[in-house]
C-alpha cells in the first residue's frame, strides 16, 4: 500500500499537519479513473457532495481530516487534492511578511536588478508595463535573444519578486514591485538543466553585474547534495558570486519532511537557504506552519539549514501562457523568490549593506514559528522588523571557506594560545 503522504497534495499535508479542525474541500480520484468504486468508498465520509467528475474519475466535496487520512489509506484511491480552482493569494502572502511597511516607506526595489536563472521569463503585462522591466535576457538552452519561457516556472517566480499587478489592478503584486529582473534561461521547457548550464549562467551573472547592476540571484532549483559542499562545482560557483558582491537566494528543496534533505547549492554555508510555510491563508502568522514538502537540514555535513522560511505554499503569480493571466504554485521554488524580493527592498533602503551582512540582518529579524530550527531556520521572514530595526552595516564581508587550516576552531585555538603565552 502506498504511503499516504503520496496520495495527498501539498495543501493538504499542510493542513493535516497543522490539525485543523475545517471541513476542507477536496477532489478525490481514483485509480484508473475507474470512478465505479467511488460510492462504496465515499458514501458516509463525505459532509457535502458538490460535483462528479468522471473526467478524473472522481468527485469533489467536503471532507474533515480524519476522513482524509482514512481515504488516503484506500488501495483504490490515486489521489487526494485541495479543491482550489482559483485562489487570491499573492495578497496576502504578502501581508504575512510585511510587504505593506517598506512599501508605504516608498522602497519598492526600485534601481534594484533580480538575477533569475530558472526557464527563462515572459514580457508578462505586470513585468513590461507601464515600463519594462525586464533589463537582460540570456539563453544558455536555445541561445535565443528575445525573454521567453516554454516551461512557466521562472516567470512565475519572477512574478513574485517583481510583478507590480498592472493585470490585475495590484492583486497580484510581487513583493518588489519596481525591481528589475535579469532573465537567465538555463533550464529547458521541461524545467531540468545540467548543472554546467547553471554554472555558466552563474559565471555570466558575475561577468555582467556592472552592466546590469545585479544586486541578488534567485536559484530556485537544486538538485541531490551528493557531494560535500566543499568539493560541489555549483556550491563553488555560488560562493563565487557572493565573492563579487551578489546575494544568493536559494531553495531548500521539496524533498521534507525527512531530515537531511537539503539540496545543492542549498548546503551552502554562504547562500540564504529558504523553506515554504503554509500561511494557511491568512495574513496572521499564528497559524502558520513549515510545509511537509519543503526540505529539513542539517545539511550531510551537520550545518544547519533552512535559514529562513516564507510563504509557498498555493501561490499566485505570473502565467507564461497569457501576457495577463496568472496562475497558483507551490514549493520552495515559491518561497525562495519572497525572499529574493525582500533583499531588493533592503537595499533599495541601504545600498550599503553586503551579502553577509544582509543574511545576518535577515536572520536576526525572523519570527519563530516555535519549530525546529533544522525545519524552521530562524524563521519567517518579516519585513515589518527589518524595516523597524536599526540595519547593523559592520558585519565583515566575507565567507564560510568549510576547509580552513582551523575550521570553526579559530576562536578556541586563539584563547589556548593567548593562555600559552601567559604562562612563558
Amino acid at each position: 500500500m502506498a504511503n499516504k503522504t503520496q496520495k495527498v497534495c501539498p495543501v493538504l499535508s499542510a493542513k493535516l499537519f497543522s490539525k485543523t479542525k475545517e471541513e476542507l474541500p477536496v477532489i478525490i480520484s481514483m485509480k484508473n479513473n475507474d470512478s465505479s468504486k467511488l460510492s462504496s468508498v465515499v458514501f458516509g465520509m463525505s459532509t457535502k457532495m458538490k460535483y462528479n467528475l468522471p473526467v478524473v474519475g472522481g468527485v469533489a466535496c467536503n471532507m474533515n481530516i480524519d476522513s482524509i487520512n482514512k481515504l488516503s489509506q484506500h488501495p483504490d484511491v490515486d489521489y487526494i487534492s485541495f479543491d482550489c480552482k482559483v485562489f487570491a493569494l499573492m495578497d496576502i502572502a504578502r501581508e504575512s511578511i510585511g510587504c505593506q511597511i517598506p512599501h508605504m516607506e516608498g522602497y519598492k526595489g526600485k534601481g534594484i536588478t533580480v538575477a533569475v536563472i530558472d526557464t527563462g521569463v515572459t514580457p508578462h503585462n505586470d513585468l513590461i508595463k507601464p515600463n519594462n522591466r525586464i533589463i537582460g535576457f540570456k539563453d544558455f538552452v536555445n541561445d535565443k535573444t528575445t525573454p521567453y519561457d516554454d516551461n512557466g516556472h521562472g516567470t512565475h517566480v519572477a512574478g513574485i519578486i517583481a510583478g507590480n499587478g498592472y493585470s490585475s489592478n495590484r492583486k497580484y503584486a510581487g513583493v518588489a514591485p519596481e525591481a528589475n529582473i535579469l532573465g537567465v534561461k538555463a533550464l529547458d521547457e521541461s524545467g531540468s538543466g545540467n548543472t554546467s548550464d547553471i554554472i555558466s549562467a552563474i559565471q555570466w551573472i558575475i561577468e555582467t553585474k556592472d552592466v546590469y547592476k545585479t544586486k541578488i540571484l534567485n536559484l530556485s532549483l537544486g538538485s541531490p547534495a551528493t557531494d560535500p559542499y566543499t568539493s560541489d562545482p555549483l556550491v563553488k560557483a555560488c560562493n563565487e558570486a557572493i565573492k563579487a558582491g551578489i546575494t544568493v537566494v536559494v531553495a531548500a528543496g521539496n524533498s521534507g519532511p525527512a531530515s537531511k534533505t537539503i539540496l545543492s547549492p542549498g548546503n551552502s554555508p554562504n547562500v540564504i537557504t529558504v523553506g515554504a510555510v503554509d500561511d494557511n491563508k491568512t495574513p496572521e502568522i499564528g497559524d502558520d506552519a513549515i510545509a511537509p514538502f519543503s526540505s529539513r537540514g542539517p545539511t550531510k555535513e551537520g550545518l544547519k539549514k533552512p535559514d529562513v522560511v516564507a510563504p509557498g505554499v498555493d501561490i499566485m503569480s505570473l502565467s507564461n501562457t497569457r501576457r495577463d493571466g496568472y496562475k497558483s504554485s507551490s514549493g520552495t521554488s515559491m518561497a525562495t523568490p519572497f525572499v529574493a524580493g525582500s533583499i531588493a527592498l533592503l537595499y533599495n533602503k541601504n545600498n550599503n549593506l553586503n551579502p553577509t551582512n544582509l543574511k545576518s540582518n535577515l536572520k536576526k529579524n525572523c519570527i519563530s514559528l516555535k519549530d525546529r530550527y533544522n525545519n524552521q531556520g530562524s524563521g519567517i521572514i518579516s519585513l515589518e522588523k527589518l524595516f523597524k530595526t536599526q540595519l547593523n552595516e559592520n558585519t565583515p564581508h566575507e565567507q564560510h571557506s568549510g576547509k580552513g587550516i582551523f575550521g570553526e576552531n579559530i576562536i578556541v585555538l586563539f584563547v589556548v594560545l593567548l593562555l600559552l603565552v601567559g604562562r612563558f
